[in-house]
């Protein structure tokens, strides 16, 4: 019989504390990334990984990649057409939607896998996670400044090297149609010396030709009308102030030809990228989205948020595992197990810091002591029949050749535990 197998850009992942494995790696960025979120006073939100497929199309947009060709979707019983989430902001702003939440002020974060079909890369599958924050029903101002705070934060926490804030600014809607007018016209008469798929870009979505690869299209582009050009005063100053108040922080730079892949952007845009990524230097990105809530039936409520995508970040992150505290315990007589397990789950109570790994499996002292060598426990503690009759406790250290093995009483070994 043929053996099943994971799907195409669809990974198993499986922590063993070494960080040199992508997905211990992973795991350790996850944990990270929701301590940042939470020191900012960000409330978790979670949100069905499955969704009405209309929901993508009003908010990413129809004429987007995403939609197009990359969204898993499937009929259900009902004939309902169901998408697996691409993203995590429509799912964020429908969920405020439903609880009649889209009058009031929220600061919230997410993690959690999302899909999307495209070529699997490094980096980049096609089940991915993300975890994202949103500050909804805050207009544009004050709310900037705190995500660029959280992008430096991260950069900072995560050690990384080589990276820089780009930032732009897309106007209001009408900045952008009018913006969106004039580039239009520029190209027209470039139309034959675009690719097809910066040619599908002008057609369906022209601010997209900005982001294009193609060196000829770049090239064509040097030349062409500037976002710059069609946003009032205040916006060009906005990305003056936030450059100047961050710059001795992170770098960042003022890009005009940035801009996002989603249709609901508006206004303040930012990504972060790493040239340690190779050409798909992006790990990070967001902007404003003022009008999502109401395109997708609630009431105006101005939002600005940002995702970032875990396994890129993993791969550029400086991170130690924690340097924890790791305790074996070894019962060594099979007859002592069930009331040598509550000396063990008292230990776990009162200090939480230290892992304690109980040995579980059958065999000699001398092959558990073993074991614990091969773990890097730090301290091994053995309770035999002689040690539980006199209700004490070996307390063994394997990493300090300057410290005894001692015998200690089970209150002494409650004391030393505590300590850790």
């Amino acid at each position: 019989m043929d053996k099943i197998q994971s799907l195409t850009g669809m990974l198993d992942q499986y922590d063993d504390g070494d960080m040199a494995n992508a997905s211990s790696k992973l795991f350790e960025v996850e944990k990270v990334i929701k301590n940042i979120f939470i020191n900012y006073k960000f409330q978790e939100i979670r949100t069905p990984v499955l969704e009405d497929a209309n929901l993508f199309k009003r908010s990413v947009g129809g004429s987007s990649d995403i939609v197009n060709k990359e969204i898993y979707s499937f009929n259900d019983r009902n004939d309902k057409t169901i998408a697996m989430r691409p993203e995590g902001t429509a799912s964020v702003i429908r969920s405020i939607i439903e609880k009649k939440l889209d009058q009031a002020n929220h600061k919230l974060w997410y993690v959690g896998p999302m899909w999307r079909y495209e070529r699997p890369q490094k980096g980049r599958y096609r089940q991915f996670n993300q975890a994202g924050i949103e500050i909804l029903g805050i207009p544009e101002g004050l709310p900037e400044y705190e995500m660029i705070s959280v992008v430096c934060n991260v950069i900072d926490q995560f050690k990384l090297k080589n990276c820089c804030i780009k930032i732009n600014h897309l106007g209001t809607r009408e900045n952008k149609e009018s913006f969106c007018k004039a580039l239009v016209e520029f190209l027209e008469p470039f139309k034959k010396d675009l690719d097809a798929k910066d040619l599908e870009r002008l057609n369906k979505n022209p601010l997209r030709v900005l982001d294009s690869k193609n060196s000829e299209t770049q090239v064509i582009l040097k030349n062409a009308p500037s976002i710059r050009e069609f946003i009032d005063r205040a916006s060009i100053e906005m990305l003056d102030s936030i450059k100047y108040e961050f710059s001795d922080i992170c770098k960042i730079e003022i890009d005009h030809n940035l801009v996002r892949g989603l249709d609901y952007y508006s206004g303040f845009v930012f990504e972060a990228i790493s040239s340690e990524l190779g050409a798909q230097d992006s790990f990070l990105g967001g902007g404003r989205y003022d009008q999502l809530c109401s395109q997708l039936g609630g009431k105006d409520l101005p939002a600005i948020g940002m995702a970032i995508g875990l396994e890129r970040l993993a791969n550029i992150a400086n991170l130690q595992k924690p340097n924890r505290k790791l305790v074996s315990f070894v019962i060594a007589a099979s007859n002592l197990e069930p009331k040598a397990y509550k000396i063990a789950h008292h230990l776990r109570s009162i200090n939480k810091e230290v892992v304690l790994d109980i040995h579980l499996s059958e065999g000699s002292l001398k092959s558990k002591m073993r074991k614990a060598n091969k773990n890097n426990s730090d301290y091994v503690i053995i309770i035999g029949e002689e040690e539980f009759n006199n209700k004490t406790a070996v307390i063994k250290p394997l990493n300090d050749e300057l410290k005894e093995q001692q015998t200690v009483s089970i209150e002494d070994l409650y004391s030393f535990y505590k300590t850790l």
